[in-house]
């Protein structure tokens, strides 16, 4: 762990230096062709390219983004969706560079989670313009992640969902291939540990989260990637047309509760078990599987935010 500027500090090096590094996902036809726009504004902007990566094979990106950074940039720029971005976390994670973040996904959760504009030259114009912040880093198990812990229908979403078939529906693609999953899909009973009292349930789906959207919808009104919290909750039961139902009236109203209104189960610590055993996805990758502990680290993530990001 390298010993950090204060955040006043490293704003200042970026907006009067601008060093920056730049790594874009091109796999996606989204990246590929974005990606000439994104060197070409950031030069016009005033920064000073140190290196510029495109990854066409998501084998070489954690070795790219080494590269990247062995060049010390102040700012690293990623452009990509979440699970390229969750790649680059675990990188930046700690270290004495801020990450910039450029939404080229099909939710790009972590981009809303962050109040950033979600289109190219608004996000571009926010490294110039705005600060650096410490926000909160999500571990489960031995593994950090930025926005989110999911286990039930969306494990076995995320494998179905075909990249061309997000293209083309976006957002909606998410809900629409649950409806197709669902019916041979069985409900699980869940235990969840926080702070000595131990919740059980059962459903179709449960999610931890550390940022404040999903799906590209937000969670609830009051949550924060910057409030040193993980949010655990549950769609539906263990009734399928409940979780369905759910699911469709959350996706095309984006209506969520506040905190207070439940029904969510709030910690810094929570501990995990299922019946069966589980799969868990943590920002895309499925890696782990249940018992498992997933905390908070406050502070254990440096970025550029806009001016108006409520830093705590």
């Amino acid at each position: 762990m390298s010993e950090l500027r204060s955040k006043a500090e490293h704003t200042a090096a970026i907006h009067a230096e601008r060093r920056v590094c730049v790594v874009v996902n091109t796999r996606s036809r989204r990246g590929r062709h974005r990606y000439p726009r994104v060197v070409s504004t950031l030069r016009s902007e005033g920064f000073d390219l140190l290196g510029v990566f495109p990854v066409d094979d998501p084998k070489r990106l954690r070795a790219t983004l080494d590269t990247a950074l062995d060049a010390k940039p102040d700012l690293l720029v990623v452009g990509g969706g979440d699970g390229t971005l969750s790649a680059a976390v675990k990188h930046v994670a700690h270290r004495d560079v801020a990450l910039g973040v450029l939404p080229l996904g099909t939710t790009n959760n972590f981009a809303r989670s962050l109040g950033l504009p979600l289109d190219l030259t608004g996000a571009i114009r926010v490294f110039r313009t705005g600060k650096v912040a410490d926000i909160d880093l999500g571990i489960a198990g031995d593994r950090e992640f930025a926005n989110l812990t999911s286990f039930g229908v969306s494990v076995e979403v995320a494998g179905t969902v075909k990249p061309w078939l997000k293209r083309v529906l976006g957002r909606a693609v998410y809900p629409l291939t649950a409806l197709t999953v669902l019916p041979g899909h069985r409900p699980f009973r869940a235990f969840l540990t926080v702070n000595g009292k131990r919740h059980e349930l059962l459903t179709h789906q449960l999610n931890i989260a550390n940022g404040r959207f999903h799906g590209g919808w937000q969670v609830a009104r009051d949550i924060s990637i910057d409030d040193g919290m993980l949010v655990a909750y549950q769609l539906g039961s263990g009734k399928r047309l409940r979780l369905l139902l759910e699911t469709l009236v959350r996706a095309s109203t984006g209506r969520w509760r506040s905190l207070a209104g439940g029904p969510f189960v709030i910690g810094t610590e929570m501990y995990l078990e299922t019946d069966p055993p589980m799969a868990a996805d943590v920002d895309g990758e499925v890696r782990l599987r249940t018992p498992i502990t997933i905390r908070t680290v406050p502070n254990g993530l440096r970025v550029m935010v806009p001016q108006s990001f409520v830093d705590s």
